[in-house]
């Protein structure tokens, strides 16, 4: 059994509680930080635009997939749109596991 979350939103992404199963010995979190660089350049953010209902929708398919394939417990994805500045997160996926293999090899895969 799995539980997946997604949001698309243009609120700040701040760590989200810790949320421990006895079900599940793995649980591993990922930000993307946008970095103050691009291509050698100095950058003050990046500006990420989405129709939210489709992005969601599409999250949802593939986190829902990942879980599936990895027998993931959870998945949250939240990607952020709008101005986002440099040293704030733009995505955050967290997902839980049984085990730390698949913990780890399905949080990569959703990230990429």
């Amino acid at each position: 059994m799995h539980r997946c979350e997604v949001k698309v939103t243009r609120e700040p992404l701040l760590p989200l509680p810790s949320v421990f199963s006895t079900e599940h010995g793995a649980v591993v979190d990922f930000f993307g930080v946008v970095r103050e660089s691009e291509n050698d350049a100095t950058i003050s953010g990046l500006e990420y635009e989405a129709f939210v209902e489709m992005a969601e929708a599409e999250l949802g398919r593939i986190s829902e997939e990942m879980a599936q394939k990895f027998s993931l417990g959870m998945v949250i994805v939240h990607h952020r749109i709008g101005f986002v500045p440099a040293g704030e997160a733009s995505l955050f996926v967290r997902v839980s596991a049984r085990h730390r293999g698949a913990a780890f090899a399905g949080s990569q895969r959703l990230v990429e």
